[in-house]
This record gives C-alpha cells, sequence and structure tokens, in this order.
C-alpha cells in the first residue's frame, strides 16, 4: 500500500515527533505542507492519506481510485466531504479526545490569565517598574478572583466536561449550553441566551456547523454580561470576528482570547491583531508533545484497526 502524509508540519517542530511508524503499513509519502497540485497527483495512486487540516475533497478522492481510508490528525473533519467519501465507500477516522486536558488547561490559562493580570505584571517587573516601586506591592494593574464566577461553556463533548471540572475546582460555577442534554444530576444545562446573560465567561467547545457558523454574532455579544471575558477554541468559524473586534473596542467585553480564527495562518489585515485586550495564540492548544504523542499513537491504531475489519473512530 500506499501512505500519503500531507501536512507533517502541522504535527511536529524540528523532528520531535518521529512518523515512521507508518512505514509499517507500506510505503509512505510525507509533506511538510503539500500543494494542490502536488496532492492531486500524489493522490492518484494513494490507498490511504492520512491528514491534519488538508482539504480532501470531491476532486482529490476522484483523483485517487486506490483510497480506501482517510485518516485525522484531528478531531474535527470539516475538512473532508465526508458525504462523497460514504459515496465512494472510503472510511474516514478521526482522533477524538486526544487533545481534551491540552485543551482544557489553556482554557484555563486564559481564566487566570485575565483575571489575576499575570502578564502585565511581569512585564512591569521586566521593566524596571518594581525595583522603582515606591511600595512592597505596586498595584499597577486590576485583578480579580475567579471564585464564585459563572462560567458559561457552550458545547458539551469530552473538553466541555474537562473545562467544567476545571472550573469547578477554582470554585466558578458552570452553566452548559449543548444540543444534546445529558442530565447528570449535576450540571446546569440551560438555553443559549440565558447562558450568555448570566456568564462571566464564555467559552465555546462546540464543531463548526451550519447551526455554529457565526453563532457568536453581534446579537449574541449584546446578550452577553458587561465586562464578561470571551474565549474560542473550538474553530474560528464560530466566531462573527467584526462582531468581537467591535464588542472589544467598545468595552463590552473586558478581554478576549482566541486559539483559532477563520482564516489560518492569520490574514495579514486581520482585525483583532490590533483589538484591545485580547489574547491570541496561534492554534496551539491542541499542541504540547505529550498530546501529539497520544494523537499519533490514535491514529495508527485506527488505521490498524481499519485493516482489521474494525469502526474505531468511524466518522463514515
Amino acid at each position: 500500500m500506499k501512505l500519503l502524509l500531507t501536512d507533517c508540519a502541522t504535527l511536529r517542530s524540528d523532528g520531535d515527533l518521529p512518523l515512521d511508524v507508518f512505514r509499517r503499513f507500506g510505503s509512505t509519502a510525507e509533506y511538510e505542507n503539500i500543494t494542490r497540485a502536488e496532492l492531486l497527483k500524489e493522490a492518484a495512486d494513494a490507498d490511504i492519506i492520512l491528514c491534519n487540516k488538508t482539504p480532501i475533497d470531491k476532486a482529490v478522492m476522484d483523483a485517487a481510485p486506490r483510497l480506501r481510508f482517510i485518516g485525522l490528525f484531528a478531531t474535527g473533519y470539516n475538512n473532508i466531504d465526508t458525504a462523497y467519501a460514504k459515496r465512494r465507500g472510503i472510511a474516514v477516522c478521526n482522533a477524538g479526545s486526544y487533545s481534551t486536558n491540552a485543551v482544557a488547561q489553556q482554557v484555563m490559562g486564559y481564566i487566570l490569565m485575565h483575571y489575576t493580570a499575570i502578564p502585565e505584571y511581569n512585564a512591569f517587573v521586566k521593566k524596571g517598574g518594581w525595583k522603582n516601586a515606591e511600595v512592597f506591592s505596586p498595584l499597577v494593574f486590576r485583578s480579580d478572583e475567579v471564585y464564585g464566577k459563572n462560567l458559561g461553556i457552550v458545547g458539551y463533548g469530552s473538553i466541555g466536561q474537562a473545562v467544567e471540572k476545571a472550573a469547578e475546582g477554582l470554585g466558578m460555577k458552570v452553566l452548559v449550553y449543548t444540543r444534546t442534554v445529558r442530565q447528570n444530576g449535576r450540571t446546569r444545562f440551560t438555553d443559549f441566551k440565558t447562558l450568555l446573560r448570566e456568564s462571566d465567561v464564555v467559552t465555546l467547545h462546540c464543531p463548526l456547523n451550519r447551526e455554529s457558523a457565526d453563532m457568536m454574532n453581534a446579537a449574541a455579544f449584546s446578550e452577553m454580561k458587561d465586562g464578561a471575558f470571551f474565549i474560542n477554541t473550538s474553530r474560528g468559524g464560530t466566531v462573527d470576528e467584526d462582531a468581537l473586534y467591535a464588542a472589544l473596542c467598545s468595552g463590552k467585553l473586558s478581554g478576549a482570547a482566541v486559539d483559532v480564527l477563520k482564516q489560518e495562518p492569520m490574514s495579514k489585515d486581520c482585525r483583532l491583531a490590533d483589538a484591545p485586550n485580547i489574547i491570541i495564540t496561534p492554534h496551539t492548544s491542541w499542541a504540547p508533545l505529550a498530546t501529539r504523542k497520544r494523537l499519533l499513537k490514535i491514529v495508527e491504531s485506527n488505521l490498524e484497526d481499519f485493516l482489521n475489519g474494525g469502526r474505531q473512530n468511524r466518522i463514515v
């Protein structure tokens, strides 16, 4: 068999994650970031395609008559034309839950950074501010406790549940909005508008689909508490970026933290780059080495299971 790995640069840094584990399945063609022309050419004799964010659409599948399996180094699969893959009988498997711990810790990191003002105080000290202070504890930045604050979680998959657990450990009160309510006798489930109105912090953990596209628009931000904090580690397409920019500039939000944008890498004219009180990370909440090692094992296991006739993590 021939295995095509299309975007290895998204999986490893300076070779810290060897991908030679796949050679036991057949010959491998590895691309750091495959071009469209290269993809269509290499797909012609590929039996297996392993990708992270490379779009695998109808044209690619039509160019790949031998293609049997698409393995995703990701939980989301909106880059795959799954309907056409199903028509073609091509299996598609994702890697659900591999990044749960990493993303949850990043969300809590954003919350703590915002309310403790640690980054601001660190910069103040390194610029000589403490050396030149007149008191032992210069209170130059506003901080707050997270204890007792309401955290609104949109989406209640494995990451949403992990964020809930971590937040409760800090004494936060959790509200959840999800399409599929799974009552557990503890979690407070509510409608979307109630969550927006009552939450001090809103964090998105939902997939990108027709219902969630631009769900955080001008109307949604207007429903939020004055001074609330907004977080997105789901998909950039869930947020109207112009509306978020306006909510930050107006002071409606006290801040925001995003790990995802509609266009990645960030466009040169992205408005959010110049927005006040925003933390932006380059889609790296999933990327600790331990997390990527777990991801690699899941993708390898998915492929092995498929070749043995199983349906582990099958999307179609």
